[in-house]
C-alpha cells in the first residue's frame, strides 16, 4: 500500500476510512485531506487511545486496503 495513492484518491478513501473509524466526522475527514499524520492524530483523539495504537490501526488499515 502506498499512502500517496490514498492521498491522491482521498475523496474515495474517505468512505473506507469512515467505515473503519465511524467516530470521525465528515468535517474531520475534510481537514485530514489525505494526510496520514492527521488521520493518526484524529483516530487517537476520537477513540482516546495512545498514538502508538492509532499508528498500528492506520498501518493495519493500509495493509488491508485495496488501492
Amino acid at each position: 500500500m502506498n499512502w500517496d495513492q490514498i492521498a491522491g484518491n482521498w475523496k474515495q478513501a474517505k468512505g473506507k476510512v469512515k467505515e473503519q473509524w465511524g467516530k470521525l466526522t465528515d468535517d474531520q475527514l475534510d481537514v485530514i485531506d489525505g494526510k496520514r499524520d492527521q488521520l493518526v492524530g484524529r483516530v487517537q483523539e476520537a477513540y482516546g487511545i495512545e498514538r502508538e495504537r492509532a499508528e498500528e490501526q492506520v498501518s493495519e488499515w493500509e495493509r488491508r486496503s485495496n488501492w
